[in-house]
């Protein structure tokens, strides 16, 4: 065998012996993660969807009162009208877990899966990794026109349809513009700018919600306050309802737009040269995530970092392909808001934490991570 003078023949014994490198071998186990195919898609999400069943369950166990896991199975089975049917069970407990506890539990997956699609939307649309609709002051600006709408009493039902989400989604759009515009005359925002605007956002819908609220009556303005914090009290089955089919349409026309977004974050040309209409796209994302932050900052109050945490540790695991992350995401989403809602409602009873305050507890140090140890991914 003839060795070059180039390729010394101890280097070629060593790369026919020894395994492969660390690097090497993380490198091809990116490159796999990187390829989404359809058993590795089915797998995902059939094990996401599991995860979401059997904690759904094990949240509908927790309370002030706790029930055992074959009880939940039972009451649940007997609303369905599966296995016995007789009074064997306590009605009490019944009451608990299907009217107070699961429609709850329902909320907060719904919530938590629509905070975390948004974010990921937004993540897409601005090309950055901390866009979130808390922290760019969406969620602020929903909440400033649902309180504009509580407060001159334009709130409730019109033909069984909950009129508070539409005044939230002005106001979320709102906010939205102004980032919009932001982006599209710098082309891209560094993370600190759009970070800036954001915090200015904030400061000004905030301080306009407690101007609306310092001139309401006490009583309305406690509860003001008390939603503001983040709240999953439970809602009307009308409402919830409404609020189920509303949220599921919003989410299914995202989940469709899932290549658009791939092809988005390449940028604004790249996109335009693969016939993607680019401002189109742009504005039906924005206004859509606009109707989802509104909706659910009506029923739920601000809750926080949802929409960027989780992901951006979804990505970390799964990779970048929308067509796995946003689904995922939702479903990671709906898992996380579930748990903090029944660990702000279990560990202090009979008292309860806004699951807002939860929310942001857990999400604060990991933001300040990213921002600070995480900085070079975020260039």
């Amino acid at each position: 065998m003839t060795i070059s003078p180039s390729q010394p023949a101890s280097s070629v014994s060593d790369r026919a012996s020894s395994p492969k490198s660390p690097a090497t071998i993380g490198d091809a186990a990116d490159f796999r993660k990187a390829i989404l195919t359809m058993p590795r898609w089915l797998s995902v999400m059939a094990t996401l969807s599991t995860a979401a069943i059997v904690l759904t369950l094990l949240c509908l166990q927790m309370g002030t009162q706790y029930v055992s896991l074959a009880e939940v199975g039972r009451i649940i089975g007997r609303a369905f009208g599966v296995g016995e049917t007789g009074a064997n069970g306590s009605s009490m407990t019944d009451t608990i877990v299907l009217q107070l506890r699961m429609p709850r539990v329902l909320l907060g997956f719904l919530v938590g899966s629509s905070l975390a699609s948004v974010g990921v939307i937004l993540q897409a649309l601005l090309r950055n990794p901390l866009a979130d609709p808390y922290i760019l002051g969406v969620s602020s600006g929903a909440a400033l026109g649902v309180s504009l709408a509580v407060l001159f009493g334009l709130g409730g039902m019109a033909w069984l349809i909950p009129t508070l989400p539409i005044y939230g989604f002005f106001g979320g759009l709102l906010a939205l513009l102004v980032l919009y515009r932001m982006s599209a005359t710098y082309d891209r925002l560094p993370v600190h700018s759009v970070l800036l605007a954001g915090v200015i956002l904030n400061a000004i819908f905030a301080a306009l919600i407690m101007f609306i609220t310092s001139i309401m009556e006490p009583n309305r303005a406690f509860g003001m306050m008390a939603w503001l914090m983040g709240s999953l009290t439970a809602t009307a089955d009308q409402t919830l309802l409404a609020l189920s089919i509303y949220l599921t349409l919003c989410l299914a026309w995202l989940f469709k737009q899932v290549n658009v977004l791939n092809i988005l974050t390449l940028g604004e040309e790249p996109a335009r040269s693969l016939g993607v209409d680019t401002e189109r796209a742009k504005r039906s994302i924005l206004m859509t995530a606009a109707l989802v932050t509104g909706a659910v900052v009506s029923v739920s109050g601000m809750i926080g970092f949802i929409g960027m945490v989780v992901p951006h540790a979804v990505r970390l695991v799964l990779g970048a392909d929308h067509r796995l992350l946003l689904p995922a995401s939702a479903l990671v989403g709906g898992m996380v808001l579930m748990t903090a809602d029944t660990f702000a409602r279990s560990v202090f009873a009979p008292s309860e934490l806004p699951v807002g305050i939860m929310t942001a507890l857990a999400g604060g140090p990991f933001f300040i991570y990213l921002l600070v140890w995480r900085k070079d991914r975020l260039a």
